[in-house]
């Protein structure tokens, strides 16, 4: 483990919380994406308030282990997702807040609670839980047992299912994998032809393959809810947003977002979060239609959101510092929404620009520096920890070239 002093930076927002500064955090994502800003984020917004965060990450963190936020970072154990995060305590020296970012990470983390519960905080609930909601193909169970509006879906193994799913769907069509986690990237993608859908029939594998329904996407159709859950207290951290941009366009991650009220989709998700005995954070995805007038469940994603930091509150509170909180035993603060408030991710949305140009003629880099400038919060730039947006810059241009 690299370890180092962290450091602290008391004039953001949040410095004032009832955090206790004596309890360290361990952040775990077992996915290889080296620009995974939100662990970045998670990083920073404990960092700040000087608590001690550390990390399990692959073999090459990426630019995140430039934070000087950061008070170490180890890889994960060849064998055992459980020997790690003991090795990681034990250096640790302290009994931690462990915090997952990405699914698999929160699948095993609940399925091992109780031989890490005496190192870390965790939240109490059903062991089972985040794998179920996780696969998408219990997910859309779950929401037909609850009475959930979620796409028709159908399993399909054979050109047979695939043929059926064309004539009852219609092209385009979504394609995912029930067990997302098992393929590169997430594996969500649109599909407009038979060619498109053999072949990913022909790499399912043990992987169950789905089709949806395709919600049509239109402005202001996508939305999210994070939030953090108590089993006590209920709903302790909440905020509704509006992705404005995504990559790849219409599809993909938020590269845009705004913090917009949303009393329908907050119901929704509160709901089915009560409904499952949902303890922790959680990051939901809803497309609205407005041929029916109803909000669909997309995702159900048990862990951190890449792009929380949408939802820094008045008070500096965001769902993070609201679990640091919880876990060790101190009630957040009530939340002060700030509707308005806009995050962009800087690579990402440059890629989306790029990509979505119609024709090379078309700049792309006045209408994206404008967004920068007007945006309340970057994934990568920050005045107080520079390195990692630079370590970013530079791992995109090497991608590049290895493109090339």
């Amino acid at each position: 483990m690299n370890l180092r002093t962290p450091q602290r930076c008391d004039n953001s927002p949040g410095h004032s919380l009832p955090i206790d500064r004596n309890v360290p955090a361990l952040l775990i994502r077992l996915d290889r994406n080296p620009f995974h800003h939100g662990t970045l984020a998670a990083i920073r917004s404990l960092g700040r308030l000087g608590v001690e965060v550390h990390a399990v990450l692959d073999e090459r963190p990426g630019p995140v282990a430039r934070s000087r936020f950061l008070a170490g970072h180890q890889t994960w154990h060849p064998s055992s997702f459980v020997e790690s995060l003991l090795e990681a305590a034990e250096r640790i020296g302290k009994r931690a807040v462990v915090l997952p970012l990405d699914d698999i990470s929160a699948i095993r983390l609940a399925e091992h609670s109780r031989e890490l519960a005496s190192a870390f905080y965790l939240p109490k609930q059903a062991d089972e839980l985040p794998r179920r909601l996780a696969d998408k193909h219990a997910l859309a169970t779950i929401c037909a047992e609850l009475g959930l509006a979620h796409p028709d879906t159908v399993v399909v193994e054979s050109m047979r299912d695939l043929r059926r799913a064309a004539m009852r769907f219609g092209y385009p069509l979504i394609a995912k994998w029930a067990k997302p986690w098992l393929v590169s990237g997430g594996g969500t993608s649109v599909v407009h032809t038979d060619d498109q859908a053999r072949v990913l029939l022909g790499q399912a594998g043990d992987n169950e393959l789905l089709f949806q329904r395709l919600i049509p996407y239109a402005p202001r159709a996508d939305w999210f809810f994070h939030g953090y859950f108590d089993p006590d207290a209920g709903c302790v951290f909440e905020g509704t947003g509006c992705k404005d941009r995504a990559y790849p366009p219409a599809a993909g991650l938020t590269t845009l977002g705004r913090w917009l009220p949303n009393l329908r989709v907050a119901e929704l998700a509160k709901e089915l979060a009560a409904a499952l005995r949902y303890s922790g954070i959680l990051d939901m995805d809803f497309r609205y239609s407005a041929r029916d007038d109803r909000y669909y469940l997309l995702d159900f994603n048990p862990r951190i959101g890449a792009q929380f930091r949408l939802f820094r509150d008045g008070n500096g509170l965001d769902v993070v510092r609201a679990a640091h909180l919880s876990l060790t035993g101190r009630r957040p603060p009530t939340c002060r929404p700030v509707y308005g408030r806009v995050y962009l991710v800087e690579n990402y949305d440059l890629l989306r620009k790029i990509v979505g140009r119609r024709s090379v003629r078309t700049s792309a880099r006045p209408g994206w520096l404008r967004s920068v400038r007007r945006a309340d919060e970057l994934a990568w730039y920050s005045r107080d920890d520079v390195r990692p947006f630079l370590q970013m810059l530079k791992y995109t241009a090497l991608r590049g070239l290895n493109r090339r």
